[in-house]
């Protein structure tokens, strides 16, 4: 660019002078740059569009101004002329506009130059900004100029127009520009004036360009353009911009995977259900139009729905498309919608944190609570298209209880590992998503809790909180010798066998679950016989124990069927070498028992029916267990527990008393016996029954005749052996020092199976006997 002082322009000499900043804003591409004359003297040379001369020094009087093509000779080449007449001690602003060209824009008024007399080229008062507005946009229309916060600031400014200096503070302003009803904004701005250090400066703001490019040769773009006082090239104000993320939640399969489209362009293609974009910048202040159609649409005509939306600037929003567009095959068909919070985070606010924004986009959810199971209460009453303000926790991992709306009854319940995942410093938008009833909304994807991240992409689901379950079959009811399992209305277990065992396996944490036990080879849970309510706590391990009576007769006592429940299972030993052993009493008939271990002593005291006793951290040895009557004085039953032999090291087993004492009162079911379950599952395995041999003792013995009438006699004991006789509850009836050849009588005792505990000099033996 080159400035050139002669003749009537410029003089050093001269005592008097106007300045004068020329501002070239003509959009034409047939003036994209030019050269100016002042007379026959170039003034600018290649003078391009959205470029300003710094101010300069002009002699008072008339001048014939003239554009002529860049690169020109002379003035000869002059374009068009117009004259400038400036005064002594003023300051102007020059702006060449309009349109060259005979065709090609719509509408062409012709070039201009157009002069604001009062120029400024440093603000009237330290610490401001004055800023000199000018509309030399051909298309656009008549438009106010307001600030977000502080109003109108132009009002009705039509093409060609200059609104006198507005005295700014230096700060940084948000510039609507509106129709000029003020009520519409076209298009908004970013003045970042203290940002961009420009305190004590006079600007001009120029609108610039075309609003309609397409209709004008394809010209350069609508914008407001600042002219420094030194000159050179304008500097583009930026569109206001907001911050948006868009979660795709709507469940409905006709919407699996749109197409979004932002203000008629395609911002999103093939945008799947449980997906999110990154942050994105938007247009702010105006009015946004967000259309979503099919996958594959080819425009925005193809839209199925159409929202709009305004943001503010400089603001964060969270938009998620929630709700159904089918017709037909939903229950609630609750419409389709765009849900957006304001005030969306990027990150957690504080470092170390994660922050957690909660929304309920179920549609056939109820009103809920979220509670964490030791924090309690983190959302209250979230109705569906409810966003719960951010949580900002701690980075930890958390268990969160989805209840109904009186926080009585845990609905769901879901892991947040915020930790685990390494989510610290991050800032999150859980969604409820997806039906609790597929069956009524067109089999459609099941109720859960998903995470979107700030970088957008798929979104990540919570897992179900999980407790780890080991269901032990042990009613010895006949009618329930082979059952179907279900667990919360599905089937679990098919044709789940008497004396077998689960493995270990994952079930629903913190909710009731409904274990319902059927006949084998039942078709639905309608057909159960017996239903529990069983609640496990999250990350916990238990055994349950399936014991009791079915069957309304044919067993004394008729122990009303139970789950038997221990929490805190083991699924290994907890220390290596070990067995760890949980013993539980099963035998509907036998009395509260204690349990011995030949050499080591008591194990279990006083066990009941229904009773666990804790973990007994063994060595993995060969014991010999005696189960007493709960004095601890008599032997009941005796058996073998080769821990070792059966290699059981580093296992935990769980030691069932199973079946009946009396067989004879509870339908000819099967004997009592200690059996063992596995955490693997499978068969429980039989303990056999045991005796004292000592030395190479190998005599049999055997009661004759059994069952009895009430005669009996003990063969293969020795002289003076020691008999002790048991009822089935543990009382003792009978106690004697006998030989070999002696009759024994239980004549007169009530019918039913007797314990007999015998010793004599080489062994102690147990039998039963049973008196008809």
């Amino acid at each position: 660019m080159t400035f050139l002082t002669a003749g009537l322009l410029m003089s050093s000499m001269a005592m008097s002078q106007a300045r004068v900043q020329i501002i070239h804003n003509s959009p034409d591409a047939a003036t994209q740059t030019v050269d100016i004359y002042a007379g026959t003297t170039l003034l600018l040379d290649d003078f391009q569009f959205r470029t300003a001369s710094p101010f300069i020094d002009v002699a008072p009087g008339t001048v014939q101004i003239g554009i002529a093509p860049g690169n020109s000779t002379s003035s000869a080449q002059v374009l068009a002329t117009f004259p400038l007449t400036v005064a002594n001690g003023q300051t102007y602003v020059a702006i060449a506009n309009g349109i060259l060209s005979g065709t090609g824009y719509s509408p062409a008024p012709a070039v201009s130059v157009d002069v604001f007399p009062m120029g400024r080229e440093a603000a009237a008062t330290s610490g401001n900004t004055d800023v000199l507005v000018f509309h030399g946009s051909t298309d656009a229309p008549v438009v106010d100029v307001n600030e977000v916060t502080a109003g109108n600031l132009v009002d009705d400014a039509a093409y060609g127009d200059f609104a006198g200096y507005l005295e700014l503070p230096t700060a940084d302003y948000t510039i609507n520009v509106t129709d000029a009803t003020g009520t519409t904004v076209v298009k908004s701005y970013a003045a970042p004036l203290n940002t961009l250090g420009l305190t004590d400066q006079a600007l001009v703001v120029v609108a610039s360009g075309f609003l309609d490019p397409s209709v004008n040769s394809n010209g350069e773009a609508f914008g407001l353009w600042v002219a420094l006082p030194t000159g050179g090239p304008l500097i583009a104000l930026p569109e206001s911009k907001s911050r948006l993320q868009i979660i795709h939640n709507s469940a409905d399969m006709a919407a699996a995977t749109v197409d979004i489209y932002l203000n008629g362009s395609l911002l999103l293609d093939d945008f799947a259900f449980r997906t999110a974009t990154p942050f994105v910048d938007v247009p702010a202040e105006v009015e946004n139009s967000i259309a979503v159609a099919p996958s594959n649409s080819t425009s925005v005509a193809n839209a199925i729905a159409t929202i709009p939306a305004t943001f503010s600037a400089n603001e964060t929003y969270i938009a998620i498309a929630n709700g159904i567009v089918s017709p037909a095959g939903y229950m609630p068909a609750t419409g389709f919608s765009l849900d957006v919070f304001a005030g969306g985070r990027e990150a957690a606010t504080t470092s170390g944190n994660t922050d957690v924004i909660v929304f309920h986009g179920s549609t056939d959810a109820p009103t809920v609570d979220v509670n964490e199971v030791t924090a309690g209460q983190l959302v209250d009453n979230a109705s569906y298209g409810d966003f719960a303000g951010y949580l900002e926790l701690a980075n930890a991992d958390y268990t969160l209880n989805v209840t109904d709306a009186t926080g009585a009854t845990v609905v769901k319940s879901y892991a947040a590992p915020l930790n685990t995942l390494g989510l610290v410093d991050e800032a999150l938008v859980v969604v409820a998503s997806g039906f609790l009833d597929p069956s009524m909304n067109s089999n459609g994807e099941a109720f859960g809790l998903w995470v979107a991240l700030p970088a957008g992409g798929a979104l990540v689901e919570l897992p179900e909180s999980k407790s780890r379950l080991q269901i032990i079959h042990n009613s010895a009811d006949m009618a329930a010798a082979t059952v179907d399992i279900y667990l919360n209305g599905a089937l679990l277990l098919d044709d789940f066998a008497f004396r077998t065992a689960t493995p270990f396996v994952d079930v629903p944490a913190e909710v009731e679950n409904s274990i319902a036990v059927a006949p084998s080879n039942s078709t639905s849970i309608a057909n159960a016989i017996a239903t529990i309510p069983a609640t496990f706590s999250v990350n916990e391990t238990y055994i349950a124990i399936a014991n009791g009576i079915v069957s309304p007769t044919g067993y004394s006592p008729a122990t009303a069927f139970s789950l038997n429940v221990f929490a805190g299972a083991r699924e290994a030993a907890n220390n290596t070498g070990n067995t760890d052993v949980l013993v539980f009493h099963g035998s509907t008939d036998a009395p509260t028992v204690d349990v011995n271990e030949a050499t080591a002593g008591l194990l279990v005291d006083n066990a009941a029916y229904g009773d666990f006793a804790g973990y007994l951290e063994l060595a993995t040895n060969d014991y010999t267990l005696q189960v007493k009557d709960d004095a601890g004085t008599s032997n009941l039953f005796q058996y073998s527990a080769p821990l070792a032999g059966l290699a059981l090291q580093d296992n935990a087993i769980t030691v069932v008393a199973s079946g009946f004492v009396d067989p004879t009162m509870n339908s000819n079911g099967a004997s009592f016996g200690l059996w063992v379950a596995l955490a693997s599952g499978g068969n429980l395995v039989e303990l056999p029954t045991s005796t004292l041999a000592i030395d190479d003792y190998t005599s049999e013995v055997s009661l004759f005749p059994n069952p009895t009438q009430g005669q009996f006699q003990i063969n293969g004991i020795e002289n003076g052996s020691s008999i002790e006789i048991y009822d089935i509850a543990g009382k003792k009836v009978f106690s004697e020092i006998v030989n070999n050849t002696d009759i024994l009588s239980l004549e007169g005792y009530k019918s039913g199976t007797y314990i007999l505990n015998i010793q004599t000099a080489k062994q102690s033996l147990i039998k039963k006997i049973v008196l008809q």
